[in-house]
């Protein structure tokens, strides 16, 4: 059963804190990157066979299982799907960066370049569930920004082909080649290539912590998003929010995994104990019941507070992924929201609505990395470069300035570079 505390009995470091299996995943991840590295294609059929239990001959997806996968979606899937995708396109379309020039000082241009990664992987879970709204999140942005190739690698179902529902959401986002692959295995093939997987620039998207780790571990041989860990929901509530509306909310997020944590801070007593009783009613009409009270029993908590404002700093103060404002006037206090990865405001916005629908993206920072770091967007798939021009009688202007400079950090190589055109120039 969830608990429920008072805010003075736990500290912000803690509310979020997690019953973690005792595993050297650095090690383990360690290797089997060093496996893939040296055996390629090799490694990661066998890897495929030993934790997903299919033996495969090839690992991409041919155009005939993307036939069969569409033709067995729901057409009322495919309808969403597409719905979906054009929320999420219009949202991450008013993401673009446009490249600059500047040229207001006579002989001198400077500007950035905004440009495209030539190759982004995507990695979309398979394991406990499959998730083709991540696919959408993850390749869209991508195409926009105009990465020239999108790769997705995601595990195989038992049946040794991949959840039509993934691939349906592949076809709708356009990714151009998918990989029936999974784990740290497919992380190490999207950064340093096999036969089959060509390397990529950049490596997005969500996992367990092998994936994490292995994103981790090979950072620095590409780019990746972020290093994400469980899925966590933080909701602010005041008195009047219904107890049924905030319990199916948090079990939204523990239902994700049993290291999932959902979080309730609200500035009642009665309502605490009522979404209590609520969780433990809702539970057990769950598909995914055992996950969810696994995530809530060990993860879980309900905390009160004095008033709305202290829920305010207990939310600034730990960075949730999701941060839930059931509020009366929920933008009254927008503004003081500094870290979370993703706010949805007021009584009629639950998360999910955010997962699959609205837009906006579900790829979020995690761990308090809020703090620091945002939701995917077309920002993650481009890069920029700079340049310069000088006329000679620009130069001039300047030239000793950067020479004093130059020899203020003593590197007087420099500081020739600018004043050898002046005898040039002479």
């Amino acid at each position: 059963m969830i608990r429920i505390m008072k805010f003075s009995e736990v500290a912000a470091d803690e509310i979020f804190a997690r019953v973690t299996p005792e595993v050297n995943v650095e090690e383990i991840v360690s290797g089997i990157i060093a496996n893939v590295r040296q055996n390629g294609d090799r490694a990661l059929l066998q890897y495929t066979e030993k934790f997903d239990g299919v033996r495969l001959s090839t690992l991409r997806v041919t155009e005939d299982e993307m036939k069969e996968a569409i033709a067995y979606t729901e057409p009322e899937f495919l309808r969403i799907l597409e719905r979906a995708a054009e929320n999420i396109r219009k949202f991450h379309t008013a993401q673009v960066r446009r490249s600059f020039i500047i040229n207001d000082e006579e002989g001198v241009v400077m500007g950035q370049k905004v440009i495209p990664v030539d190759r982004a992987g995507l990695y979309v879970p398979g394991g406990t569930a499959a998730y083709p709204s991540t696919v959408l999140m993850d390749a869209i942005p991508a195409k926009i920004a105009g990465v020239r190739e999108v790769v997705m690698v995601t595990p195989p179902m038992k049946n040794g082909k991949v959840n039509p529902a993934i691939l349906a959401a592949a076809s709708v986002a356009g990714i151009d080649k998918i990989y029936k692959v999974g784990g740290a295995q497919a992380i190490a093939a999207l950064a340093y290539g096999t036969e089959s997987i060509g390397k990529v620039d950049k490596i997005v998207g969500p996992g367990n912590a092998f994936v994490a780790e292995a994103k981790k571990q090979v950072f620095g041989q590409v780019s990746i998003d972020m290093i994400a860990g469980p899925s966590e929901i933080l909701i602010v509530s005041d008195e009047n929010s219904d107890p049924r509306h905030l319990a199916a909310d948090l079990l939204s997020q523990a239902e994700h995994d049993r290291l999932a944590s959902a979080v309730l801070v609200c500035n009642s007593e009665e309502l605490a104990e009522r979404v209590r009783d609520e969780i433990e009613l809702q539970l057990s009409s769950l598909e995914r019941e055992e996950i969810a009270r696994a995530s809530v029993d060990n993860n879980g908590k309900i905390i009160v507070t004095d008033s709305l404002m202290k829920a305010i700093d207990v939310a600034n103060e730990i960075a949730p992924e999701h941060l839930e404002l059931c509020v009366d006037n929920p933008f009254d206090y927008l503004d003081r929201i500094r870290h979370a990865g993703s706010v949805f405001l007021g009584r009629n916005c639950p998360e999910a609505l955010g997962d699959y629908l609205a837009g906006p993206n579900h790829t979020l920072p995690t761990m308090g990395s809020a703090r620091f770091s945002s939701p995917l967007s077309v920002d993650d798939f481009t890069k920029k470069t700079q340049y310069t021009y000088f006329t000679a009688d620009a130069l001039r202007k300047v030239a000793r300035d950067v020479e004093y400079f130059a020899k203020k950090e003593g590197l007087t190589a420099h500081a020739r570079s600018a004043v050898i055109r002046l005898e040039d120039q002479k």
